[in-house]
């Protein structure tokens, strides 16, 4: 049975990081339906903050790197949502092994255990990364864009890309039903780890100085996390997306300087803006094109990004 979203019910879901910010909305959503396992290795726990007791959900503790960890919790299940990665420019900088390690092997590790199971259909998260510093307007035809090696940054799209490749890979030669996402800068309540509106907001709220990197005329496209859930369940509800990559995110625009303005503003927040220059390639443009997901999923985001700022900051205050 399908929910009015487009929803399966009553089926049994593998959620890697669900734990993490987008698969603790994810759980919250879908866990009244569905049986669910999150396998995860609790690094950042953003599912506590719900408190959620159900006996539909089990919670595994495993490395995404362990087949065998993999294959004993994956059992019968019948989707499989990956989440789990190494993500944030920061963290990669600074762990670029690990990094290639967990995206690729990790997603390699789910492909293997998956191939001979029960398992008809594979949700793959990557990124809007894979689209390089300048992503303006961008659909998933156009060309991506793998950056110089002696920049550790693009360790992450890279890693993420290969993961696209290796998706597709198996389901044209194994015929294992696999999709992909590319996330375009998701923010709102229980974000854990970096990300720009969650910096602003935690800092706007403490009144503590907001740092915007370079001059701030970077250009992003926040997409709120209700709308990617949404678009997660209108990807369940479908049997036609093997082998398709989309583009997911909100593609309403702003720069960095007037985005942190404007959380200042709705946090009626005393906080000032401080500028860092930073020695790492920057991302000058990340906007998608979304007209794929809409034709064949019917996604639209529904949250503009003054209501989600508004959300947030009013969750946040709650803490």
């Amino acid at each position: 049975m399908k929910s009015e979203i487009g929803m399966i019910k009553d089926e049994k879901i593998f959620i890697t990081g669900g734990l993490g910010f987008i698969g603790s909305h994810l759980i919250e959503r879908l866990v009244n339906d569905n049986k669910i396992t999150v396998f995860d290795n609790g690094h950042r726990n953003a599912l506590q903050a719900l408190g959620i007791k159900s006996d539909n959900l089990e919670i595994v503790e495993g490395d995404i790197l362990n087949k065998g960890e993999i294959r004993d919790a994956l059992k019968d299940h019948t989707i499989i949502i990956h989440l789990a990665a190494i993500a944030g420019v920061d963290t990669v900088i600074k762990n670029p092994v690990k990094t290639f390690n967990v995206n690729f092997f990790g997603a390699n590790n789910i492909l293997e255990c998956a191939k001979d199971s029960s398992v008809k259909k594979i949700i793959n998260f990557s990124t809007s990364e894979v689209y390089g510093s300048e992503a303006e307007n961008v659909n998933e035809e156009m060309p991506t864009i793998q950056g110089p090696i002696s920049e550790p940054r693009w360790n992450y799209a890279l890693s993420k890309l290969a993961s696209e490749y290796l998706m597709k890979a198996y389901n044209v030669e194994f015929g294992v039903p696999t999709c992909s996402i590319r996330a375009f800068n998701i923010y709102g309540p229980r974000q854990v780890g970096e990300g720009g509106v969650h910096n602003f907001i935690t800092r706007a709220i403490n009144n503590e100085d907001l740092v915007i990197h370079n001059d701030g005329e970077q250009v992003r496209a926040w997409c709120y996390v209700e709308d990617m859930v949404n678009a997660i369940e209108l990807m369940l509800g479908r049997d036609d997306l093997s082998g398709h990559v989309f583009n997911i995110g909100n593609p309403e625009s702003i720069k960095n300087i007037e985005l942190a303005k404007k959380i200042i503003d709705t946090a009626g927040s005393e906080s000032k803006i401080r500028f860092k220059e930073i020695d790492y390639p920057d991302v000058m443009v990340r906007v998608p094109n979304v007209e794929k997901a809409k034709k064949m999923i019917g996604f639209e985001p529904k949250v503009n990004l003054d209501e989600g700022i508004k959300r947030t900051i009013e969750w946040y205050k709650q803490l």
